[in-house]
C-alpha cells in the first residue's frame, strides 16, 4: 500500500526531494483583466511564521539520503568493511576493479578507494545548515525571536549529526559554522571535532522540541540524546577515554520520557510504512517517488527476484550474507528470518519456484573464484513490497529504542553491572522469541562470555580455517547480540571497532590487515587535499 500523506511528518518527508526556498503562484478567479506580472518574491515580502520551519530546514536533511544508501555512503562504508556483509563477485560482474574486495579486506588507499560521497553528502548538509542560520541571524529570512532560536537550535542539532559521520568515519576533519567564512579551514583533530560535537548538542538540547510525531525524521530532543549516547558510547575510540556513565544519562532521559517503546513486531521497524511504528526515534525517510535513494534490494536480490515480487524493475544481484555470520543465529529466533531472504523464492503470480538461496559462498573473487546467482543469503530486512520499484518507501531507522536499550545495557555490563544490563538485552530478544519465550531470557553470566562467530579465514570448500574463533573476546556474547538485533543497519563497522574485533579478527577472506589500527578510520579524500593545502592525511595512508 502506498504511503499517504495526512500529516505534517510525512509531507516534510516529501520536502527532502530537493527543496529550495521559491515564489509561488496563486490563481484566483477574477474580472479584472489588466496583466500584472509578479516574476518573482523578493525577500522582504516573505514573512515565514513557525509553520514555515519544516521548509526551511528540510534542505539541511536531504543530503542525508544520498549519505545513507548512496554509493560509498554509510551503509557501504560500515557494512562492507565489517564482518556480516559481503559483495563477491558474481556471473554478472560486481568485481568492480576489486572496489569490493579492496573494502572487504582493508585494503583501500587513498587512490583505489575513496569513500568520498559520505564526505561530500556531510559537508552538503553541513554547508546548508550554515547558510540558513546566516539567513536567520541576518534578517533575510525574518523569523519572530522564539522561532528563529527554535530554528537556530534544531539547525545546530541536525549540522551535529554530519559531524559525527565525518567524525567516525574520517575523524581528523575540518570544522566550519561560518557561512560568510571564504578562508580555507583549518583541520581539527578527532578530539577536537569530538568536543565539538559533544558540545553542540548539549548546548542545543534545552532548545529542541520535545514533540515526537511533529519532528518526525527531524532532530527533536530525543533525537538529540540518542546521537549523544551514541557518541559517548564510541568516545573511548574516539578519544581514548570512556563515557559509560553519560552514555547511561542520556539513555535514561529517553527511556523515562515514556516517548518511545519497542514495537510488537521487529518486521515493523522496517516496514514500506515503518514510519508508523513507535521504535523509530530518529529516521532518514525514503519514498519511491519523491525521495528516492534506498535502493538496497536492487543491490542485494538476484536479477531472478523481479518475478518474485513482481517488481518493475530488475536487481542487480550483489551484496550477501557471510556465512560464519548466519552460523551464530539461534534456529528459533525470527531475526533470522526476518532479515534474511533464504532458501526457495516462488513467482510473484505462478507460485513456481523461481530461486533457492543457499547459505554458502565460496569466496569474495579475485583468484578466479566467481559466486553463483544464488550463493548466499540476502538482506530482506528491509521489506520489498509487491510490485516494488528500484526505490523503496522504506525508511532508514538511524536511531530507535532498541538502540537506546541497547547502548544503556553495554554501559551497564562495561561498569560491572552485567545483572542489569541482562535485563535490557532479554527484553529487546523477547519478540524474537515468541514461539520459546524461555529462550529469550539471558543473564549477565551470558554476557560475559566470548562470540559464537567462528573468526577465521574461509575456503572454497567452506571450512573455516584458523583458531583465533570468537571466545577471547571480552562481552563477545553481548557484541552477538547487537549483531542479531541490528545486522544490515549500518552498525557493525562502528560496533566491531569498539570491541576489537576490527583490528584482529579474520572472517570470510579478509585477514587483519597490517596497518589495522590506521584503518580504523578512512582516508582523507585526495581532492579535497588537492583543494586546501592545511590539510593532512590521515595516520597509515602514506602510499
Amino acid at each position: 500500500m502506498k504511503k499517504t500523506y495526512k500529516s505534517m511528518p510525512r509531507k516534510f518527508a516529501r520536502m527532502l526531494a530537493g527543496m529550495s526556498m521559491c515564489g509561488c503562484l496563486l490563481f484566483t478567479g477574477c474580472t479584472n483583466l489588466e496583466e500584472e506580472v509578479f516574476s518573482e518574491v523578493l525577500a522582504k515580502n516573505f514573512e515565514p511564521t513557525e509553520r514555515d520551519l519544516p521548509s526551511i530546514v528540510a534542505p539541511v536533511y536531504a543530503s542525508f539520503r544520498s549519505l545513507m544508501f548512496g554509493w560509498q555512503g554509510y551503509f557501504d562504508l560500515q557494512e562492507e568493511s565489517a564482518d556480516h556483509i559481503i559483495t563477491p563477485v558474481r556471473p554478472n560482474g560486481w568485481d568492480d576493479a576489486g572496489t569490493y574486495r579492496r573494502m572487504h579486506q582493508h585494503n583501500w588507499t587513498t587512490i583505489q578507494w575513496q569513500p568520498y560521497n559520505t564526505w561530500q553528502q556531510a559537508y552538503s548538509s553541513i554547508t546548508k545548515a550554515n547558510m540558513v542560520m546566516m539567513q536567520i541571524e541576518d534578517g533575510t529570512l525574518p523569523l519572530p525571536e522564539d522561532v528563529a532560536a527554535t530554528a537556530i537550535a534544531e539547525l545546530r542539532a541536525a549540522r551535529a549529526l554530519a559531524y559525527y559521520l565525518l567524525l567516525d568515519n574520517h575523524g581528523n576533519v575540518p570544522i566550519v559554522t561560518d557561512y560568510r567564512d571564504v578562508e580555507l579551514p583549518e583541520q581539527k583533530t578527532r578530539k577536537q571535532l569530538y568536543d565539538f560535537v559533544v558540545n553542540e548538542l548539549t548546548e542545543v538540547i534545552p532548545s529542541l522540541s520535545e514533540e515526537v510525531a511533529p519532528m518526525y525524521a527531524r532532530m527533536n530532543v530525543w533525537a538529540a540524546k540518542a546521537l549523544l549516547a551514541k557518541i559517548y558510547l564510541n568516545a573511548q575510540v574516539y578519544t581514548g577515554e570512556a563515557q559509560w556513565a553519560n552514555v547511561i544519562v542520556q539513555t535514561d532521559d529517553i527511556i523515562q520520557s515514556g516517548a518511545f517503546r519497542l514495537d510488537s513486531d521487529y518486521k515493523n521497524v522496517f516496514s514500506p510504512t515503518n514510519h508508523e511504528s513507535p521504535e523509530i526515534i530518529f529516521s532518514v525517510p525514503y519514498d519511491e517517488v519523491y525521495g528516492h535513494g534506498n535502493q538496497l534490494h536492487m543491490k542485494t536480490l538476484s536479477p531472478l527476484s523481479r518475478l518474485v515480487y513482481n517488481m518493475a524493475a530488475g536487481p542487480w544481484g550483489g551484496n550477501c550474507a557471510v556465512p560464519q555470520f548466519i552460523d551464530t543465529y539461534d534456529v528459533d529466533d525470527q531475526r533470522l528470518y526476518d532479515s534474511w531472504l533464504q532458501g526457495p523464492q516462488y513467482h510473484a503470480s505462478t507460485g513456481e519456484l523461481v530461486i533457492t538461496y543457499q547459505q554458502d559462498v565460496p569466496g569474495i573473487g579475485g583468484d578466479g573464484t566467481i559466486a553463483a546467482d544464488n550463493a548466499g543469503f540476502r538482506l530482506g530486512k528491509y521489506a520489498i513490497k509487491n510490485g516494488a520499484t528500484n526505490n523503496l518507501d522504506n525508511d532508514y531507522p538511524m536511531f530507535r529504542y532498541a538502540d537506546v536499550l541497547m547502548m544503556k545495557a553495554e554501559a551497564l555490563l562495561r561498569t560491572g553491572r552485567e545483572h542489569e544490563a541482562a535485563v535490557l538485552v532479554s527484553d529487546v530478544r523477547e519478540r524474537a522469541f515468541k514461539t520459546t519465550p524461555e529462550k529469550a531470557t539471558v543473564n549477565g553470566v551470558d554476557l560475559l562470555k566470548g562470540s559464537a562467530y567462528n573468526y577465521g579465514w574461509q575456503e572454497k570448500d567452506g571450512t573455516v580455517n584458523g583458531t583465533n574463533g570468537g571466545a577471547d573476546i571480552p562481552f563477545g556474547r553481548f557484541l552477538d547480540e547487537l549483531g542479531w538485533e541490528f545486522t544490515g543497519e549500518a552498525h557493525r563497522r562502528q560496533d566491531i571497532i569498539r570491541f576489537g574485533v576490527f583490528q584482529t579478527k579474520s572472517w570470510f577472506n579478509h585477514r587483519p590487515h597490517a596497518k589495522a589500527q590506521t584503518r580504523t578510520l578512512f582516508p582523507i579524500p585526495n581532492d579535497e587535499i588537492n583543494k586546501n593545502p592545511n590539510l593532512d592525511q590521515n595516520p597509515g595512508y602514506e602510499e
